[in-house]
């Protein structure tokens, strides 16, 4: 427990009902000199390629994360030094089960908090690009003010590029076939009929079933490797969707997604670079043509819209909203030290 802090100050926010907690003090510096290599750094900096240790930040992950103090749906980042002076800043994002390479509903929630907080200056009326190194590259969080409140915030990816179409995949619910894109992670898409299934609240832990041994039947399949940087291949998450019955409207496709991303790990908001994962298959497909919006749904019935650039390049548009500051304690004598997992 050497390297935990006895207190550590964080704020909260939700992105469209998915939380993210960010660290909101000084932490030890994190070896490395980009955002990539510091991730790689708090993921095995005690091991070897083969045996991995955790980094020295990893105990403030698991005291946030792990209840009594956080939950198994709790997402959150450490706020980094940027890669060079394009930038504002970088962030390593966090879950129950490790360090992601990318986040967009995260994004958005920093974009936020950057403005909201003072450190990166904004109009009363008006929009500011809030620029993020994360470890899958640079993007954007553009935010919205009216007034002097923050209103939403567009996120601007990494670009996505499809990988495999129609992979033959068997689970216990029966063969399905799979679409594979990367878009800062890489996500599996898979329509939630081909399964027997829906999107609904009801079908959760079926989704869940189904989308951890989605994951693993890809495990090793060549279409999840990144062709350019290694650190960012393998499934992070599978996107589960269904058109919704008014799906055909005048701006473009509607769909509604449960995102299984991590170990088992449900994504309450409709998954920012999943939606942008979504809106490259869906201009493969002929669904989305240029200028028109993905409305994307999520499990808990909030929005996120999307469209797709020149180039593979997507943005994302949400809300993100301050739910909390908080001041969470390690005492030196509690017995259950960084928490646990149910």
């Amino acid at each position: 427990m050497s390297t935990t802090p006895h207190s550590v100050r964080t704020t909260d926010y939700h992105a469209a009902g998915e939380p993210f907690r960010i660290v909101d003090q000084d932490l030890p510096p994190i070896p490395g000199d980009t955002v990539a290599e510091r991730r790689a750094t708090v993921i095995g900096a005690g091991g070897t390629a083969t045996d991995p240790r955790p980094g020295p930040l990893d105990d403030v992950r698991r005291l946030l994360v792990r209840e009594p103090r956080g939950h198994a749906g709790m997402y959150g980042g450490f706020v980094v030094p940027a890669d060079d002076d394009g930038a504002h800043f970088g962030v390593l994002f966090w879950h129950k089960d490790g360090y992601s390479t990318a986040c967009g509903h995260g994004t958005m929630a920093l974009g936020a908090w950057a403005v909201d907080s003072g450190r990166v200056p904004a109009p009363d009326d008006g929009d500011v690009p809030v620029r993020i190194d994360v470890p899958s590259g640079r993007v954007t969080a553009t935010v919205h003010r009216t007034a002097g409140r923050t209103t939403g915030v567009t996120f601007r990816n990494v670009p996505t590029f499809v990988t495999a179409r129609k992979v033959h995949v068997t689970t216990s619910f029966g063969a399905v076939e799979v679409d594979l894109a990367h878009s800062g992670a890489c996500y599996a898409s898979v329509a939630a009929r081909d399964l027997g299934l829906d999107t609904t609240k009801a079908a959760l832990p079926a989704l869940v079933r189904a989308g951890q041994e989605i994951r693993a039947a890809l495990a090793d399949h060549p279409a999840t490797r990144h062709a350019g940087d290694p650190r960012l291949s393998g499934v992070y998450g599978v996107i589960l969707y269904e058109d919704l019955p008014d799906a055909a409207t005048s701006e473009g496709p509607r769909q509604r997604n449960v995102t299984v991303f991590a170990d088992g790990q449900i994504d309450r908001s409709p998954c920012g670079s999943g939606t942008s994962a979504r809106l490259a298959l869906l201009a493969a497909d002929g669904r989305l043509a240029p200028g028109e919006t993905l409305t994307h749904e999520s499990v808990a019935g909030t929005v996120f819209t999307g469209r797709l650039l020149p180039g593979g390049v997507t943005e994302v548009t949400g809300t993100a909203y301050r739910t909390g500051t908080h001041t969470f304690l390690l005492e030196p004598d509690d017995d259950l030290g960084t928490g646990f997992l149910l």
